[in-house]
């Protein structure tokens, strides 16, 4: 490995760790990155995982301010999360790479409608003058929550984005204290899957490609949670339309 290509590997994990703070989809930065440079495509899927948890620590931290007094909620989410990462990890070292193409952008325009929507959903449904939460919305966020656990675990690329797109259409709280609740679970999902890999794949890990991501995240989350906390809502939304669109392009063209 070059100087030149380590120093881009880990400005693109840089990218990453940013933008997996404020938005998701940081994958879509690092995973085209070590293509270009000749990386394995399964090695460089695993490795960027690794890699992108030390950024995930750093994003969550910078939003633990939004998350105070929300540990009832992320304990109901946390374990959802949990499970849904070891069933996406251990389909990536048992399916074709290709297995979930056709279904990933599809789930990724869903999402964005779904923040796209969300602000009418929420008018409707949740909480507003007087009407109690519908008693659906748990069940399908909790589901929700564990589907996006697994796609994480095998990929992750926009995972944010569907997280974000859940829990715009069903949840009420502040769209920033939401990308907290993202930025937690996304957390669990790397570091399961990061566990996995290790247990069970250690042969597809390139360390210097860890090394050089997980430097530049980390640095990218804090920059990242720094930012992302001053973005006025509706601006966010709009970044999180912007990059699912952009996901979904990607993923499609990639395919």
């Amino acid at each position: 490995m070059s100087f030149w290509s380590a120093l881009a590997i880990a400005l693109a994990g840089v990218g990453a760790g940013l933008i997996n703070t404020i938005v998701g989809s940081g994958t879509l930065i690092t995973f085209p990155t070590l293509l270009f440079f000749g990386v394995n495509p399964l090695v460089a899927n695993v490795s960027n995982n690794i890699g992108l948890v030390a950024g995930g620590m750093t994003g969550s931290w910078g939003y633990r301010h939004e998350l105070t007094g929300q540990a009832p909620t992320l304990r109901r989410l946390m374990p959802l999360s949990f499970v849904g990462s070891v069933i996406g990890a251990s389909l990536l070292l048992v399916l074709p790479p290709s297995a979930f193409s056709a279904i990933v952008p599809v789930l990724i325009l869903i999402a964005v409608v779904l923040v796209i929507a969300g602000p009418r959903i929420q008018a409707s449904t949740v909480g507003h003058e007087g009407r109690p939460v519908p008693a659906w919305h748990g069940p399908v966020m909790g589901a929700g929550v564990l589907l996006a656990g697994a796609y994480g675990g095998y990929f992750g690329a926009a995972q944010g984005v569907l997280l974000m797109g859940l829990f715009s259409a069903l949840s009420s709280e502040p769209l920033q204290r939401l990308n907290g609740y993202k930025n937690v679970l996304a957390l669990i999902v790397n570091v399961v899957a990061a566990v996995v890999f290790v247990l069970f794949a250690r042969d597809e890990v390139d360390w210097r490609i860890v090394a050089l991501i997980a430097a530049g995240s980390f640095v990218g989350g804090i920059v990242g949670a720094r930012v992302g906390r001053r973005i006025p809502p509706a601006v966010l939304r709009g970044l999180i339309i912007t990059i699912g669109l952009v996901a979904f392009v990607k993923l499609v063209w990639l395919s």
